[in-house]
């Protein structure tokens, strides 16, 4: 225990002892500046001084254009012409498509497959468009069974649930 202590006691002098800085002119041995620190002093400056550049360039890289030369990262200028982009080439692929049913309606016609009188553009146009199709959506007698169920289950959990709080009040 007290080889522990001697210990703590001789790194406590060498953190808190007063060591001398001299910076000196090598030609004639003048003193030119001087400064007395402790190793506790060094530690604590150079630790501050880490922290600060760390966080003077995360904030640089954060809020600069910088952020741009990151991998991962790109501008918002590029995000919204992404989004530009592709809502343009969806409205041109359905244009695509209205405009290929229309002429194949129309060679159609032309080479006697379809009647003239049957033909209208309009008809074509809405053929063109994709048909959702329609899904039941009513629950089935098993559903509703096993819905019933649970139920009565969330309620027995509840009631039992408030009987223990009431029998054991904190």
């Amino acid at each position: 225990m007290s080889k522990k202590r001697q210990k703590r006691k001789v790194i406590k002098e060498n953190l808190f002892n007063k060591r001398r800085l001299i910076i000196l002119n090598e030609d004639t041995f003048e003193e030119t500046f001087s400064l007395k620190l402790t190793l506790m002093n060094v530690f604590v400056v150079a630790t501050l001084g880490a922290i600060i550049i760390t966080i003077v360039t995360t904030f640089i890289i954060a809020f600069t254009p910088l952020r741009e030369f990151i991998p991962g990262y790109s501008s918002s200028k590029l995000k919204r012409d992404a989004l530009e982009l592709a809502l343009k080439s969806d409205s041109l692929s359905k244009a695509l498509q209205r405009n290929e049913a229309y002429i194949q309606s129309i060679q159609k016609v032309l080479t006697g497959e379809l009647e003239y009188a049957k033909f209208n553009k309009d008809s074509i146009l809405s053929a063109a468009d994709e048909v959702v199709p329609q899904v039941n959506l009513s629950a089935s007698k098993q559903e509703m069974e096993l819905r019933k169920q649970v139920a009565v289950e969330d309620k027995n959990a509840v009631s039992n649930a408030a009987k223990r709080r009431s029998e054991n009040p904190k």
